[in-house]
């Protein structure tokens, strides 16, 4: 399976850059990361827009879509794992995460996805969602694969 993060923003080098890439390289899937440039706009609305072009042109053909919003729905760990599990299961050869800008996604972003995941209610900078994102895909590979990294507390 294929995992492709879409996101707007660069994460560039730093402490926020090298846990995302242990993480990230620790994960039994292949990993891609695509990152746009903020867009430029008078408006939110058309700010969104425009990432949501450059983020939907980078969802390989037949992925499914998850899209990483606060308004979207909080799973455990155990559940983002099983659903993981469901889409590899079902033959879903690539899963792409978007995560959007300061402005949020373009309402065409969350309609495309299969699903709206939430971090929680608090507000996250994107950079650290990135981290959380890659720490959580490989908490949910190793609950699918029962390795010990994942304990209940």
């Amino acid at each position: 399976m294929r995992v492709l993060i879409a996101a707007v923003g660069r994460l560039r080098a730093g402490p926020l850059r090298d846990l995302y890439d242990d993480y990230m390289g620790r994960l039994p899937w292949t990993a891609d990361l695509r990152e746009f440039e903020a867009a430029t706009g008078r408006s939110a609305a058309e700010r969104q827009r425009r990432e949501a072009d450059l983020i939907l042109a980078a969802v390989p053909q037949g992925a499914v879509l998850i899209a990483l919003d606060p308004r979207g729905r909080a799973l455990t760990s155990e559940d983002f794992a099983k659903k993981i599990g469901q889409w590899r299961d079902g033959g879903a050869g690539a899963l792409a995460f978007a995560i959007g800008g300061a402005d949020g996604f373009d309402d065409r972003v969350r309609e495309k996805a299969q699903l709206v995941l939430s971090f929680g209610s608090p507000t996250w900078p994107h950079m650290l969602v990135r981290v959380m994102l890659a720490e959580q895909l490989f908490r949910a590979s190793s609950i699918l694969s029962g390795h010990p990294y994942h304990r209940a507390g």
